[in-house]
């Protein structure tokens, strides 16, 4: 890989020699501007305006346009020049954990490959300190142009280095999020969690650009001939009214990609969790309903209570039945037993047992 900048890595009184290499590449497909007429190239051309006509690139150099319209030459001399210590340098300024970085501070990313081997153990060391002490390096340093912050960083047996925004090129996410006040119950955020565990992880090895095979199979197929391929019909949803429904459909169609069956139960949720509109508002004529059944209920038991006491009732009345025959069979004897079932028809307050008692003493 071709270096893009060589310098070297200030680590205290230690400086490491190294190049600056890309880490990173773009695979986009790129297009010409044509005349579409006649296919002819549209080339932008470089032309002096005070002269009118076409410069080459040897006879372009840098400016800086003052606030008056002035223009002030800026050579590569100037810029080699530079009263910074990190012209040629990627000072480290700071060791941090890698959670104090913000991802929204992440520029381009580069490799910093050792400059000879004179460079090999310095660089070997720092490696290894950043390593065992599971920190990153602050840095600053020059490209460019400018002066940049940047973020060291092992991956595999190399540094990487990646370009820091200015904490002050970092927008403030104000006025952004929801002015509506929202209510997010437990079991949304159960079901979306669960939503989580469900699509689980990724191997990032596994993603692709999709947008760029589709457009390859577009230029090919026009260069043969053919027709382009169709757009497929996307998928048609219902219009989400109901958070929770989502929820749970999205959760089986998860697991469905995934091929996982349904736990279950589940069948049964399915066909609660498909995505429709919200039912028309009876909310109203909900608590009526529940009084009725609450009435139903104690109706119910007053039956049951009523019946409970009719059989008492039979019960005690063929005791006094039996309780007459006996008396006109047994003569003297009964006498005392009529006495005694007298007393205990008295005891128990019976309405039925008072009037045969009343039978029996006249």
């Amino acid at each position: 890989m071709r270096s893009i900048w060589n310098g070297a890595i200030s680590f205290g009184l230690v400086s490491i020699p190294i190049k600056l290499v890309n880490a990173t590449e773009s695979h986009s497909i790129s297009f010409r501007q044509i005349h579409t007429e006649d296919m002819g190239r549209i080339r932008y051309r470089k032309v002096c305006e005070l002269e009118d006509r076409e410069v080459s690139t040897s006879e372009i150099g840098k400016g800086y346009e003052d606030a008056d319209g002035t223009i002030i030459p800026i050579t590569d001399e100037d810029l080699a020049h530079l009263p910074l210590p990190t012209a040629k340098t990627i000072e480290i300024v700071a060791f941090v954990p890698a959670d104090r970085i913000d991802p929204l501070q992440m520029d381009a990313a580069y490799y910093l490959a050792a400059g000879g081997a004179p460079a090999a153990k310095p660089y070997t060391l720092l490696r290894e300190a950043l390593k065992r002490s599971n920190k990153v390096a602050i840095a600053k340093y020059a490209l460019r142009g400018r002066e940049r912050l940047g973020m060291l960083r092992v991956v595999e047996d190399a540094i990487a280095m990646h370009g820091l925004l200015w904490p002050d090129e970092v927008r403030a996410p104000q006025g952004l999020a929801p002015d509506t006040k929202v209510t997010i119950n437990d079991k949304e955020l159960d079901l979306a969690d669960a939503l989580m565990d469900t699509l689980g992880e990724i191997d990032l090895d596994d993603l692709h650009d999709e947008y760029r095979e589709a457009l390859e199979e577009v230029v090919a197929a026009k260069a043969a001939g053919e027709a382009p391929p169709q757009t497929p019909e996307p998928a048609r949803g219902g219009k989400v009214l109901d958070l929770m429904a989502a929820l749970e459909k999205s959760v089986r169609a998860a697991k469905e990609s995934r091929g996982e069956e349904e736990a279950p139960g589940e069948e049964e949720a399915r066909e609660h969790a498909e995505v429709r509109p919200l039912p028309a508002r009876k909310s109203a004529r909900a608590t009526p309903k529940q009084a009725g059944g609450k009435k139903s209920t104690s109706t119910a038991k007053k039956s049951t209570a009523a019946k409970k006491t009719t059989a008492a009732k039979k019960t005690t009345a063929k005791s006094a039945q039996g309780a007459r025959k006996t008396a006109s069979a047994g003569g003297t004897g009964t006498a005392s037993a009529r006495s005694t079932a007298a007393k205990k028809t008295t005891a128990k307050k019976t309405p039925a047992k008072k009037t045969a008692a009343r039978k029996r003493t006249a």
